[in-house]
Parts: C-alpha cells; sequence; structure tokens
C-alpha cells in the first residue's frame, strides 16, 4: 500500500511530533510505502525534518504549502500537491492540520486517490476567534468532508465538535490518542544537577508548562496570579518549555513584576529532551483554550507528574479531577491558583494523582499502540474500497 502524509510544516509541536511519529512507525511495518509532503519550516518552533531518514528519502518540501492563508500561493500548493499525487499514485493519502489537510485533501480528490484520510489534531473553528474565520474555516471542513473518507481524532471532543458543525458522518470517525515513546517519560527523574542548570532548588515546587510561547496557550493567566501565589507559595518556581513569537513579550511582564527568579524560560527544547524537563517538574499545568489533546498532558502523567488544565477541548479525557489532576473552567484563575496551592502544600496528594495518571497513560499512549492503530485502519478501509 503507497501512503502518502501531508502538514503545512514540521516545527516543533503535537501536530508535527505526532505526524513524525506515525510516519516512521509506519515505515518499519512491511507492505507499506510512505511518503510525507510537508510546507516549509521556519521560525522560533524549531524543526523536526532533521529526525527523518536521508536514505531512503520520504520527505518531499512543497515551498507553497505555508501555513497562513494566502491567496496567490494556496492556488499553487493545490497545483502542485495534485501534480505530484497523479505522478505518483499513492493509494491512501493521510493529511494533518487545517491548511494541508483542505488543500491536501482537495488536491487527493482532483487527483483521484481512492482513499482520503484527516486527522484532527486540534480545531480550526470555535470560541477563539471571530464569526467571519469561524463561518469560513467550517465552511472550508464541510466541503472537504465530500471527499474525505475517515476522519482521526486524537480525542473524542474533537469528533462532538466536528459532528456538531456538520461535518462529516459519525461512522467516519475514529479516536486513535496520539502516541508517543513511554519509557522515557516512565523512567524521568528528579535530577538535582539538572535542577541546579536552571537555579532550581531541591525543595522548590516547580510548576512546568510546555507549549509555544504564543496567543491561546494561557502563560499570561500563570502571570496573571504569579504575585499573590507567590507571597503564599516563595518556594514556587515557572518552568517555561517552549519557544515562540511572544517569548520577548512575556519575559517583559516578568520582569516588569520584579519575578525574574521565580520564572525558568528553557526556550526551545528537543524531543528526545523533554523527558529530562519533567523529571524535575513538581505538577504541569495546560490552560490552552484551543488544543485537540495536548501531548504534554500524558507526557506529564507517564512520569507520574499531576496535571492541571483547563477543560477545553480534550483535555478532559486524560485530566480527570482529583484523580490524575484537576480539571478547571477556563479562565478561572482562582481555582488555577487555589488548586496550585493544593498541590504545593501535599506531596502524598501529587503522589496518588501522579501515579493514577500513569497507569491510565501506560494502558493507551504507547507509540506502538497508535502505529498498529492506524494500520488496521488503513487496511480496513482498503478492504472495504475492495482495493
Amino acid at each position: 500500500m503507497r501512503v502518502t502524509h501531508v502538514i503545512t510544516r514540521l516545527i516543533i509541536g503535537g501536530a508535527q511530533e505526532n505526524t513524525l511519529a506515525t510516519v516512521l512507525g509506519l515505515c518499519r511495518l512491511p507492505g507499506i510505502d510512505i511518503h510525507l509532503l510537508a510546507g516549509p519550516t521556519a521560525g522560533p518552533e524549531g524543526s523536526l525534518e532533521s529526525s527523518l531518514p536521508a536514505d531512503p528519502p520520504i520527505l518531499t518540501i512543497v515551498p507553497s504549502l505555508v501555513r497562513p492563508v494566502h491567496p496567490l500561493l494556496d492556488p499553487v500548493a493545490l497545483l502542485r500537491l495534485t501534480r505530484i499525487f497523479r505522478a505518483t499514485r499513492p493509494d491512501l493519502v493521510h493529511t494533518h492540520s487545517g491548511k494541508a489537510g483542505f488543500l491536501g485533501r482537495w488536491a487527493a480528490h482532483r487527483a483521484g486517490v481512492p482513499l482520503i484520510v484527516h486527522t484532527i489534531h486540534g480545531p480550526s473553528f470555535g470560541p477563539f476567534q471571530g464569526s467571519l474565520p469561524n463561518a469560513l474555516f467550517a465552511g472550508a471542513e464541510r466541503f472537504a468532508a465530500h471527499f474525505t473518507t475517515h476522519f482521526v481524532s486524537v480525542a473524542d471532543a474533537m469528533t462532538r465538535q466536528y459532528l456538531a458543525a456538520g461535518i462529516g458522518r459519525p461512522a467516519q470517525y475514529s479516536r486513535i490518542f496520539s502516541g508517543f515513546a513511554l519509557e522515557p517519560f516512565l523512567t524521568a527523574e528528579n535530577d538535582p544537577s539538572f535542577r541546579a542548570r536552571f537555579n532550581l532548588a531541591p525543595d522548590d515546587f516547580v510548576i512546568g508548562k510546555i507549549s509555544r510561547l504564543f496567543k491561546l496557550k494561557g502563560h499570561d493567566d500563570l502571570l496573571d496570579i504569579a504575585p499573590d501565589f507567590l507571597r503564599q507559595c516563595p518556594r514556587a518556581k515557572f518552568l517555561f518549555v517552549g519557544d515562540g513569537a511572544w517569548r520577548e513579550r512575556l519575559q517583559n511582564r516578568v520582569r516588569a513584576m520584579g519575578l525574574e527568579r521565580h520564572f525558568v524560560f528553557a526556550g526551545l527544547v528537543p524531543p528526545a529532551q523533554v523527558p529530562r524537563y519533567v523529571g524535575i517538574m513538581d505538577a504541569l499545568v495546560h490552560l490552552s483554550r484551543r488544543e485537540g489533546l495536548a501531548r504534554a498532558l500524558p507526557q506529564a502523567l507517564a512520569a507520574a507528574r499531576p496535571v492541571v488544565a483547563y477543560d477545553c477541548d480534550g483535555a478532559g479525557e486524560v485530566c480527570f479531577d482529583n484523580e490524575t489532576g484537576f480539571l478547571l473552567p477556563p479562565g478561572d484563575r482562582a481555582m488555577l491558583a487555589q488548586r496550585l496551592r493544593q498541590l504545593a502544600g501535599d506531596p502524598e496528594l501529587r503522589r496518588r494523582l501522579g501515579q493514577r495518571g500513569r497507569q491510565f497513560v501506560r494502558q493507551r499512549f504507547a507509540v506502538e499502540t497508535m502505529v498498529e492503530n492506524l494500520r488496521a485502519l488503513y487496511l480496513k478501509l482498503s478492504a472495504d474500497a475492495k482495493l
């Protein structure tokens, strides 16, 4: 079976790491010939391109497949993708992310590709943006659904949102959790020497956050509660892992509050190094207002670290309130501060929540499970289509 995946860019991020793990996992299976098309990767979020094999090469860069809506380049990308599919004749095209998902599915349909699968990593429409963009992106998704064989959702919340918007039918959806290599997180340690690199003392209560430094990610909510919270929990430190366009802005806010010694901006971290950073955290917060199901949540739970998350999108499918962490109403800063104080003052509570989370994740988030589920889906769709 010839399978081509399409994604807009290969930055360091959840959707991209999922795609990379999928492609590399499928490459190792017999009977599947894998190729990956991606747009150009640029910016402070880093690149995953070097993680892909050069021999044989499986990655092709499509320069016109840029992330923003672009009235000049988007038609060029559509034509380029169509030509590639007509030349390579894949049996199945599997798209990821909003822009690549729309153009990739349309191009695959134009090229006569028999099976077209799309993974919903996060919503392309919702309350995080205005009515006009919502109408535009929801309309684009409904259009692309007409020639989508099957949808893969990283969380059931995505399926519900898309069905509610009139996109596809229930039978077209499968939830497949975004798997990752569990072992490095299962064995992550709270290494005092690694803490010391960031001026984190052994008895500091370290609150971690792993995400791009960008809008809708919730960093400002932590900064809003920080002054009062630190007066009550002076041993607390905030560890931000990731980079992005908002880094300077956030650092300036921290500096203006005089709290530089309580905030660590670790910057961009290669995925293979993330377990070391999770290991020195005492809890992880996830405050995004737009996310399918952030990989940082199950990764922290795999390391037996409790999580505190806003109840947005798929967060509630791994953050079970008072079982694996605390699930909060979006934007409830008072409750955020209260739950973090509770965790800071109760090591046994942290241990109990973390251990329950680890047990849940071990059974569901292995990368091998994700790859096998996708392979089984491909074979089923192929059999149903009698290819």
